[in-house]
């Protein structure tokens, strides 16, 4: 309307129809005639507050901006917004910039709010009840939040010049948004100002009423008013029965305790809004009374009693008369006692802190995690608003809101993963808000929005102390962000926990919780009356321990990255390497030594301790079992109890939990030392590579089953369902039982092509065979079950097939074992002959060898189950254990039947050369050799008492190895090639039909085993004598001894430090020191030829560390020395010339009784004890006696392998050697 009263524009009498309509529909009582008056009344009052601005640039009305209702905002406003009816546009600039420089602030919209303000007190419903504020209009209510409430406002239309909305988040399950009110409203109709009374109103002040606590009884039907100041407030508690809130009135005199005022009516609990600590107040008609299952007296307020700022003038104290002391409590009235903590001794005195209880007033900066009650407080400190109930002040909370907070608990250094200090508030602590956010609330992702509930119910039921509390929420964020939404939606990994419906997220902490001896959900729930009303205070938060964190669940993709940095950062090549040999061997054999290695990492390893958690899927790329959670996969081998493999493919989607657990890195170095002086130089390593995987006990961990099927990415495997859920259809299917006799190795196969096939030649696929025949014939789905088996044609034939599984089924290798029954289900509609194809080989030939007559490819889409006993019938004979080659057929020369198998404990693991082109690759391979894996293993048979040592070779295409296959691990190892070496040693090679069975992992401490004490006589007994011992005997004489300097690069001889290789120079200008020496020993039973090398050799001639030095640079100059005695007397033939000082020195040193000596040798046999090589015979021997000759028959020598020379202990016993009387 313009100025100087003239007629209204097109656009203000549009503006005003539009205005008159709106408060016709939504101000106006429902069901009554057109209030003319209340439609000038609003408009005056837009009009008048838009002009207060003082720029209307000559409109009356603000044209731009339109009404709007409550429903209007509910349904149609989906943003945040703000208006300021009052602003102008500058001013809101200036606004928005005290956003911050990171906060993006409200956007404008240009709208008119009106409505009635009401507390609901007069609601049914437990929410109206709560002293929740609203904003209502003909289309409903809309809950608000208003910084200075006056109770004379309740119940009064008013315009709301500023104000701002927030509509509910995506995630919010209650789909309320909530008004922010910035500025007082300001009325449609006049308020009316209440007189005040018309004589001063008698008050007791906080001295006096305190002394009537103590008197109830002469009080307990007499209401009074209390007038002091406001020194504390409690929060509102919302209880199963009722809400309330406790404020304290003090007096003057600070000697005088508090007074305590319950208000639990619910038209009074709006009064929470208004009270501020530190104001002056009048609460009336008050009354004296005893809370029901407690011993606390207090004040309380009636339905008829009124709350009103403090004026000295309106008030007159009342005069009573009391006597000088009275007994605080009732006759018979015993405050209970206090329970004490057995586990707080002199030990955990030292540990236990208290808090300090202040007021603070600040700005929230960050959410932490808003369903858990953590915010940030002016960048520095935490604040947790979980102890008290604040489920309507949640949404108020927001980086950008100013916050006074009283009686708020501190606590510095509470650990479990927090660093900074963190306020925490308790049921007498109270949180006010100060100033509203100017900031544009973040978008909330699902992780960001559920859980409050969950959260307080393990707050109360489990009465979580601060720092395990902020722990357990950060170990259910590190669970969330690992398994949602791959396994649940974050709505139900977070959701509330109930018997019917246990919680993922509490069953994986439970645990821990367990162990940490914290109340059980049965335990009684904190005692708010107790925790708000009694002196001194006590609450979870007054006294705490510094919590160090219990345990940490790490994503997969972080433990793997963790494992491998620590495996590098402790690899040393000095370290896997002894100097001792190290320092004798060549380039090519340093390198192949160092180029595997393993690392075994426990959970203590780890800071904080690790608990491993991911969903059990197996892998059709691999062949393996993976743990998956949102960061990645993670190679696992699992055992569900002590040499039991896991058989069960239900487990496949299930949530597995494991505390105890081996983290295991394989190194794969390859580099080019020239020596071992350059070990310590990395810059010689070419490329390292790592294979991390778990391994762990089934039976040790906790296996949760998730309610839907597993999210799968595109590379990981298909996983059908084996249970329908109710919401499926009846399931199809039909289903045949086998028995598994024996499973292949994994690897890449060639297959037939079948006519009319492709002319590409197809790819080698990776496959494994299993073998074994049915039992019965084809079931069909019935129900949940399955029927009986169709009648078969020929009973008596049995029916043996081989199983062909390539492609996605081979996802299931790891489940299946020998000796055990499983059920192939194939979903869909029946079709006849399904599990009884002919073959599907395409040749009948390695269905023969195979002893199968019939074969069958297993659809991607078939599952496995484990069969039940009570579907086997008992007229089949089904074999559980796993066939042994006994010792003799291992050791024997009969290679006819090459194949063994055998249980064993690996000892060692090594990378060698690969065998020659004819025996492991075709002739002509251009392809590099990727070497050869050798496993050395002990074998412990029943018919002997000590291990038999075996070598087992694996090379391509069974490289890598299986996992698992580590020193210290027992493994059973099916059909192996048995073969014999050039030096008749039996020794064993991987094959196709090879099956490798993990029974146990290596020990977590390793315990040395000495060797056995053992006479030489005792290997005479072939195959029980033990592979390696100790024996005391004696150095009888030396037969020969050689020492060189070879070319570390080429192991040509080097003469004076130099390579002699005629033609190009070798790359490497190193020499390595190389010695043997063949000594003769007995111990008074039999006599042995005894091999040493290198280091042994100085131990075999009792030389000194520098001794040794010394020589071998003695050597260096001639290149080579070699003596060899032979004959009686020790007779010399050496490579120089007997008057050459070094070897006048090696004879003379040879022959002296500093090496013909006691020592206490340890050995092994150069050859296995086996019927390959039958033992010599007994011979004939002439020995003299001074002049008499004697002829015996005499052992044949025994040839054994040094392991160390050491000099006997010395004690009074000589052993061997001590004389009888």
């Amino acid at each position: 309307m313009a100025a100087g009263g003239a007629r209204p524009s097109l656009s203000e009498q549009a503006w005003l129809e539009t205005a008159q309509t709106f408060i016709r529909e939504t101000l106006c009582p429902v069901g009554e005639e057109p209030n003319v008056q209340l439609q000038e009344m609003v408009i005056d009052c837009v009009k008048t507050t838009w002009l207060s601005r003082g720029q209307d640039q000559g409109f009356t009305l603000p044209l731009s901006y339109s009404f709007v209702s409550v429903r209007d905002l509910r349904t149609h406003q989906r943003l945040p917004c703000c208006s300021h009816l009052s602003w102008s546009s500058s001013s809101y600039q200036a606004w928005a910039q005290e956003a911050g420089p990171d906060g993006d602030p409200l956007p404008r919209e240009r709208l008119l709010l009106l409505g009635t303000l009401t507390d609901l007190s007069g609601a049914l419903d437990q929410e109206g009840r709560d002293g929740i504020l609203c904003v209502k209009d003909n289309t409903g209510l809309l809950g608000c939040e208003l910084l200075d409430l006056d109770l004379s406002w309740l119940g009064h239309l008013f315009l709301f010049p500023s104000w701002c909305y927030l509509p509910p988040a995506k995630w919010n399950s209650s789909r309320e948004g909530h008004l922010e009110l910035w500025a007082a409203p300001v009325p449609v109709f006049p308020l009316t100002i209440s007189p005040g009374p018309a004589t001063p109103v008698p008050v007791l002040y906080p001295e006096i009423a305190s002394r009537l606590l103590r008197h109830r009884n002469k009080v307990r039907d007499v209401r009074r008013n209390l007038a002091g100041k406001l020194v504390r407030l409690s929060a509102l508690v919302n209880s199963p029965t009722k809400t309330y809130f406790v404020l304290f009135l003090g007096g003057s005199s600070p000697g005088v305790s508090p007074v305590p005022i319950l208000v639990q009516v619910p038209a009074q609990l709006v009064w929470h809004r208004v009270l501020r600590p530190g104001q002056s107040y009048v609460l009336t008609e008050l009354r004296v009374s005893k809370i029901h299952g407690h011993h606390h007296c207090v004040w309380t307020t009636s339905p008829s009693s009124h709350v009103a700022l403090l004026k000295p003038e309106c008030v007159r104290e009342l005069e009573l008369e009391l006597e000088p002391e009275g007994p605080l409590l009732e006759a018979g009235d015993k405050p209970p006692p206090v329970p004490s903590d057995s586990r707080d001794t002199n030990e955990r005195q030292g540990l236990v802190q208290d808090s300090k209880l202040l007021s603070y007033v600040g700005t929230v900066t960050g959410v932490l995690n808003e369903p858990a009650g953590l915010y940030e407080l002016d960048g520095q400190l935490a604040l947790c608003l979980a102890y008290q109930p604040f489920h309507g002040f949640r949404r108020v909370v927001r980086p950008g809101v100013s916050l006074e907070l009283s009686d708020v608990h501190l606590l510095q250094s509470v650990g479990g993963g927090t660093k900074r200090p963190v306020l925490a508030t308790c049921l007498g602590s109270a949180v006010l808000v100060r100033g509203f956010s100017r900031q544009n609330p973040k978008i909330q992702l699902a992780r960001q929005a559920h859980g409050a509930s969950l959260y307080m119910q393990l707050l109360w039921e489990r009465q979580l102390g601060l720092p395990l509390y902020l722990w357990v929420t950060r170990a259910l964020e590190e669970l969330a962000c690992k398994l949602c939404p791959h396994v649940l939606r974050h709505r139900q990994f977070l959701q509330h926990s109930s018997p019917g419906n246990p919680n993922l997220g509490l069953q994986l902490l439970a645990p821990t919780l367990d162990a940490l001896a914290l109340p059980c959900p049965c335990s009684p729930m904190r005692n708010a009356h107790k925790e708000i009303l009694e002196e001194p205070h006590q609450c979870p938060l007054q006294k705490y321990t510094r919590l160090r964190a219990p345990c940490a669940f790490p994503t997969l993709a972080s433990l793997e990255k963790e494992g491998q940095a620590k495996a590098w950062d402790s690899f040393d090549p000095k370290a896997l390497l002894p100097l001792t040999e190290a320092s004798h061997l060549l380039s090519c054999q340093l390198n192949h030594r160092l180029a595997w290695s393993w690392l075994c990492l426990l959970p203590s390893a780890f800071q904080p301790t690790p608990v491993l958690v991911g969903v059990l899927v197996p892998s059709s790329h691999k062949g393996s079992l993976l743990l998956r959670d949102q960061s990645g996969s993670l190679s696992c081998l699992l055992l569900d109890k002590h040499s039991q493999p896991i058989a069960d493919p239900q487990l496949i989607g299930c949530v597995v939990r494991a505390e105890k657990f081996q983290v295991i890195v394989e190194r794969d170095v390859r580099s080019n030392f020239p020596s071992w002086r350059e070990l310590s130089l990395s810059g010689f390593i070419q490329q390292q590579q790592a294979r991390v995987y778990v391994q762990f006990f089934l039976a040790d961990s906790l296996v949760v089953p998730v309610p839907r099927p597993v999210h799968r990415s595109s590379t990981s495997c298909r996983v059908p369902q084996t249970e329908p859920t109710g919401q499926d259809r009846p399931h199809q299917g039909q289903s045949r039982l086998f028995w598994l006799s024996h499973k292949e190795a994994l690897m890449k196969r060639n297959f037939c092509i079948p006519p009319g096939a492709s002319v590409v030649v197809p790819r080698p696929t990776l496959s494994f065979h299993v073998s074994g025949r049915w039992i019965g014939n084809t079931q069909r789905k019935e129900g949940t079950g399955w029927g009986p088996p169709e009648p078969k044609g020929d009973e008596n034939q049995e029916q043996k097939v081989l199983l062909i599984f390539l492609g996605s089924s081979v996802r299931w290798f790891e489940f299946l074992h020998p000796g055990r029954v499983y059920r192939l289900v194939a979903p869909g509609p029946p079709i006849p002959a399904l599990f009884q194809e002919g073959s599907s080989c395409g040749s009948q030939r390695p269905l023969e060898l195979a002893g199968c007559t019939s074969c069958l490819t297993v659809r991607d889409e078939w599952t496995l189950e484990p069969g039940r006993s009570q579907d086997v019938p008992d007229v089949v004979d089904i074999k559980e254990a796993l066939p042994e080659s006994s010792i003799s057929d291992i050791l024997s020369d009969n290679l006819t039947d090459s194949l063994v198998s055998f249980p064993a404990e690996i000892l060692s693991r090594t990378l060698c050369a690969p065998f020659p082109a004819s025996l492991g690759r075709k002739p002509g391979s251009t392809g590099a050799a990727r070497g050869c894996v050798k496993l050395t293993v002990a074998l412990q048979m029943a018919a002997r008492d000590c291990p038999l040592h075996l070598a087992i070779y694996i090379e391509e295409p069974h490289l890598p190895p299986p996992l698992g296959l580590l020193p210290g691990a027992r493994v059973y190892f099916k059909q192996l090639e048995k073969r014999v070496s050039r030096s008749h040693n039996v020794y064993c090679r991987f094959r196709a039909s090879t099956y490798v069975q993990v029974l146990s992992f290596p020990q977590e401490t390793t315990i040395s085993t000495p060797l056995p004490h053992i006479y030489l006589a005792e290997l005479l007994q072939g195959r029980q004598a033990p592979f390696q011992a100790t024996a005391s005997c004696h150095i009888v004489s030396v037969f020969s001894l050689q020492l060189l300097w070879a070319c570390a690069y080429c192991n040509r001889l080097c003469l004076q430090g130099k390579c002699t290789h005629q033609g190009p120079p070798c790359p490497s200008q190193t020499s390595v020191s190389q010695a043997r020496v063949r000594l003769l020993v007995e111990d008074g039973t039999a006599e042995a030829v005894v091999t040493c090398r290198d280091h042994q050799v100085a131990q075999a001639l009792g030389l000194q560390p520098p001794e040794w030095t010394a020589l071998l640079e003695w050597v260096r100059g001639p290149g080579r020395v070699a003596l060899h005695f032979t004959g009686p007397g020790a007779q010399l033939e050496s490579s120089a010339g007997i008057s050459d000082p070094l070897t006048h020195y090696l004879w003379t040193l040879c022959n002296s009784l500093s090496v013909l000596r006691p020592v206490k040798l340890s050995f092994e046999l150069q050859r296995k004890p086996s019927k390959i090589l039958p033992l010599e015979p007994p011979r004939l021997q002439r020995f003299h006696c001074g002049d008499s000759p004697l002829l015996t028959r005499v052992n044949p020598r025994l040839q054994l392998t040094c392991l160390s020379v050491q000099e006997p202990e010395p004690s009074g016993s000589l052993g061997t050697f001590a004389s009888t009387p």
